[in-house]
């Protein structure tokens, strides 16, 4: 997605984003709205970017013979909403009316079961590997995109994966820059 792109939600769908339909997913229990924008990080193999292997594990197609990492996780039934990759472009694999199977084992304010009430979008990125320029930048406008189709996402209602499963997980990881995705909502 670029500057010029029509940044708008369509049936849960992102116009302009690179739509990759999972089968990894379910409808939201009746009477869950949103409430929660959840940034996790991703690398396939672990620390290598690009070749196609997240799109692979979200469609449940990735090969298990191509790395010894893919053996253990080819298995997997797992997708998110969004992947933000480190050039900047932005996948939906899950339209946001949908409940995408990212958060696991998750609790959230006394509630568990984070999937059922929220957005989780993937950077591709490690826990400490610095993330890209562009992959703020057009993490900013999804999030302000997905508030403004999704009224009851507030301002407080972002959090990494780390904070919704603590001990379990670590995403998105140290080298996230939180107070940068502050500053640039709030240049807005």
């Amino acid at each position: 997605m670029t500057e010029s792109d029509d940044w708008t939600i369509s049936q849960g769908w992102l116009a302009g984003a690179r739509k990759v339909a999972s089968p990894n997913f379910n409808r939201r229990p009746e009477k869950a709205p949103l409430q929660l924008i959840v940034l996790h990080n991703i690398s396939l193999p672990p620390g290598e970017f690009g070749g196609g292997h997240i799109e692979a594990l979200f469609t449940n197609a990735l090969n298990p013979s191509l790395h010894p990492y893919f053996e253990s996780i080819a298995h997997l039934r797992v997708s998110a909403h969004f992947l933000v990759t480190r050039l900047g472009e932005i996948l939906q694999f899950v339209a946001t009316d949908d409940r995408a199977w990212h958060a696991g084992e998750s609790q959230w304010c006394g509630r568990s079961n984070c999937n059922d009430f929220s957005i989780g979008i993937e950077l591709e990125g490690t826990d400490d590997q610095a993330y890209t320029d562009i992959q703020y930048l057009q993490l900013q406008k999804l999030i302000g995109v997905l508030k403004g189709h999704h009224p009851s996402l507030g301002e407080g209602d972002i959090v990494g994966h780390s904070d919704i499963a603590p001990g379990r997980k670590t995403d998105p990881g140290a080298s996230f820059d939180w107070q940068r995705l502050a500053a640039l909502s709030n240049d807005d």
